[in-house]
Formats: structure tokens, C-alpha cells, sequence
């Protein structure tokens, strides 16, 4: 029999906004900052946990397996199993699902599970000219091999490639994400204006949580060994407007497309954390959780079309619960692209998508725009890749025990032509 099980706690970083080089934590930099405020006010110790598990896409060199260094780091014993999963933009995701799913079985009472990210981080790369002009030139026998090898150089055999750039290109399509968001907004007919008002709105409710304190608990600040503290996402500008995004040109498909940097989620950097236990760790720690993870759902569909990705999950978590769009009273739906986002909501609406995509009756209605991201989201305080699955469960537990709201869905578009839900109720 399925066990359940409860989220009851979490903690996040501030995100940092990438600014042209490597900022100042590495992923598990990261992941230390956020856990160590977490771990410190929970009553049982770092090693009670059975398992870590952590969500990052760009792991760095010199932390292979993240989740093991960071578990280490926390203090957290030598025993502990920890490791690192990777499904893109739903690493984060992933980790609590992954997590939810060994302590629902009963092969676990509880977990830490987290997402790290450190977009400033991401390598530059050589072209595959270079790379196959140095494995010739290593490969020569003797200098006269060594010195023909070096006169086949060529100045764009060493022009280096910005291994984010590469990364967020889908390899089947070679569109990267950018491109994706401009198709389902032209097959859902949102426009530049459209998309442009709800970046607006993202940065202005995320102003205002940072202004009221709702991010207080949830956000922890995060110190650098030079000294300097970090405690708010630095990517908020709540001076933004219809008029100031106007100006921006189009990033990915000029002079038409509608995606620009300021209706697109930002690159940052951050980490967050989810702490997830059984009934029987409840009661014998004595914890008071916050909700409940009811269930999840992850989609597969057209790479080219990946932002629908969040519908297909949630319309496939909520047909098997028995649920309905009007049943879901907030929703986490995280911020690509601000015309990714809309594109859901009109294919939710429109009768011809529900029926041939969803095998629905007909539409499934509107998602009011006061339960979507009621406090911003990645366009206004960023999308570390690996982390924001993560965060957008956190943030939704923590957003619907402010409101008094009981049911919640946090879902996501994963590049490579995927969906990720997840259905929470508080408790």
C-alpha cells in the first residue's frame, strides 16, 4: 500500500543573475548555503536523512556527482547515499519525485532533495575542428609529424562556443528554446504586446512578495569567501514596463519573433531544497509538514513544441485524479518564456487543442491569472535549470499555506520535448 508522504520543510538561495563570468558560488557552493540554514533548524541531525538526492544539468569538473560533495560538506556522514539526476529544466523536479516515489514504496522515511545551479558556470568549448586538430597534433610521432600538424591549424579551430548556448539547443530539431517559445506562441497566436504585459507583471508580483516578506523563510541568505552576503533575487526590476520592453529587439527570430531578453526567464545562478518525509518520521521527529504530495506526472511531445509541456503533464495528473482546471486553486507554472506560459493557457482554452491533444470533451477552461505565480516567477528571479523544478514546488507549498488555499499543481516545460506536474495539497 502506498505510503504518504509529506513536504515539510525547504529552503533556497537568493538567485543571482549570470553577469558575463563565473559569480561566486559553484553549484554546491549552492547547495551548501541553502542547506545549512535548512538542516540547522530541523530537530534531528544532518545523517538522519536515508538519502540525498539533487537536480543539476551543468555539472561542473571539479564536483562530479554534486549531491555527494554537497552531502559531505553539510556534514552529513560518510554513510549517506547521495546522488545527482538530470532531465533538464525538471532536474529539480525529478529529485522530489524521484524522492516521493522511494518513500511512498516504504524504502525510505526521509530525504533531502534539492536542485543546484550555476549558469555562470557554463564552460566555453572548443569546435570539433579543434578538438580533432589537437587529438592529430598529440598523436604526431616526431617532429616533423608534430610541425605538418601544426601548419593545418586554423584561427576558427579555437573560436571558442559558449557551452550554454549549445546546450539549450534541442540536438533533434536544432532549435534552442528560444525558437521553441516563438513556435507554440505563433500556433496559439499570443503577441509581442501579450507577452511583454505579463513579463511586467512577473517582475511587479515578485517586487511586491520581496516588499511584504512573503519569500521570508524560504529564501536564506547565501555568504562568499570574499565577504559579501547575498539575501533577495537580483534579477527583480520593479521600474519595468510595457513601454521600456517595447524597445527590446527579438532575440531569436528578427525582425518578427516576439521572445526577447525581457520577456524571457533569466540566467542565473542558485539552489534550492526540499525536505520530504514518511508518517512515521513525522511522528518520531516530530515534525509539522506542510503538505502532502498527491501525485505526478511527466509528458513526452514534439521537441519543437516542448513549452506545451506543462499541459500535456497536468492534463494527464488531473484526468486521473479525477480533477478539473477549476479544481486547482494555485498553480506554479514555471516562466520560460513569458509567451510559453501564455501558450499554455490558450491551448487550456481552446476546444480543437483539448480534444485532439488531450482527448478532452472540449476546452478546459481558463486559469485565473490571480492563482498562476501569484509572487513572479523565472522571468523575474531567474531559471537555474536544474533548481527551478524544485523551486516552484517549494514556492507553491509555501504560497498556498499563505493564502489558505488546499490544492496546488507545479508544472514545467522540460527542453528535449518534455512536461513535468506535480499535485500538492496542504495539510
Amino acid at each position: 500500500m502506498a505510503r504518504p508522504v509529506y513536504i515539510v520543510d525547504g529552503a533556497r538561495t537568493p538567485f543571482l543573475k549570470a553577469q558575463g563570468g563565473p559569480g561566486p558560488f559553484t553549484p554546491v557552493d549552492l547547495a551548501v548555503q541553502a542547506g545549512r540554514p535548512l538542516l540547522a533548524r530541523q530537530p534531528f541531525a544532518p545523517s538522519a536523512f536515508d538519502r540525498v538526492i539533487l537536480g543539476c544539468v551543468n555539472v561542473i569538473a571539479d564536483e562530479m556527482n554534486p549531491a555527494r560533495v554537497a552531502a559531505l560538506r553539510l556534514g552529513m556522514g560518510e554513510r549517506m547515499v547521495a546522488f545527482t539526476v538530470q532531465i533538464n529544466c525538471g532536474s529539480g523536479m525529478q529529485s522530489i519525485d524521484t524522492a516521493y516515489r522511494y518513500i511512498e514504496a516504504g524504502n525510505a522515511d526521509m530525504i533531502l532533495a534539492g536542485g543546484a545551479e550555476a549558469l555562470s558556470y557554463a564552460p566555453l568549448v572548443f569546435p570539433q575542428s579543434g578538438v580533432r586538430w589537437f587529438a592529430k597534433f598529440a598523436g604526431a610521432k616526431d617532429t616533423l609529424s608534430k610541425a605538418a600538424a601544426f601548419l593545418k591549424v586554423r584561427p576558427s579551430d579555437f573560436r571558442p562556443i559558449i557551452g550554454l548556448e549549445r546546450g539549450l539547443t534541442d540536438p533533434i530539431t536544432d532549435l534552442n528554446m528560444g525558437q521553441t517559445a516563438e513556435v507554440v506562441a505563433h500556433l496559439m497566436g499570443v503577441t509581442r504586446e501579450q507577452a511583454d504585459a505579463y513579463a511586467v507583471e512577473s517582475h511587479r508580483r515578485l517586487a511586491n512578495a520581496q516588499e511584504q516578506g512573503f519569500l521570508k523563510g524560504e529564501v536564506e541568505t547565501s555568504f562568499a569567501r570574499d565577504g559579501k552576503f547575498y539575501d533577495h533575487d537580483d534579477g527583480v526590476r520593479p521600474d519595468s514596463s510595457i513601454d521600456k520592453l517595447a524597445r527590446l529587439k527579438p532575440a531569436f527570430e528578427r525582425p518578427w519573433g516576439q521572445v526577447t531578453p525581457g520577456n524571457s526567464s533569466q540566467i542565473t545562478d542558485g539552489a534550492c531544497w526540499t525536505i520530504l518525509a514518511s508518517e512515521d518520521a513525522v511522528n518520531k521527529y516530530g515534525l509539522k509538514p506542510k503538505a502532502i504530495i498527491v501525485d505526478s506526472q511527466w509528458a513526452g511531445l514534439d521537441p519543437s513544441i516542448m513549452g506545451f509541456g506543462p499541459v500535456l503533464s497536468s492534463a494527464e495528473l488531473m484526468k486521473r485524479n479525477k480533477l478539473k482546471l477549476q479544481d486547482i486553486e494555485t498553480w506554479e507554472i514555471n516562466e520560460a518564456f513569458a509567451s510559453q506560459v501564455l501558450a499554455c493557457l490558450a491551448a487550456w482554452n481552446d476546444d480543437k487543442f483539448c480534444r485532439e491533444v488531450l482527448g478532452l470533451d472540449g476546452a478546459a477552461g481558463e486559469i485565473d491569472r490571480a492563482k498562476l505565480n501569484v509572487d513572479g516567477g523565472a522571468i523575474s528571479l531567474g531559471h537555474p535549470v536544474g533548481t527551478s523544478g524544485n523551486r516552484i514546488v517549494l514556492h507553491l507549498v509555501n504560497a498556498m499555506k499563505r493564502l489558505g488555499t488546499r490544492r496546488g499543481i507545479a508544472t514545467e516545460c522540460i527542453g528535449g520535448g518534455l512536461g513535468g506536474a506535480m499535485l500538492i495539497e496542504t495539510v
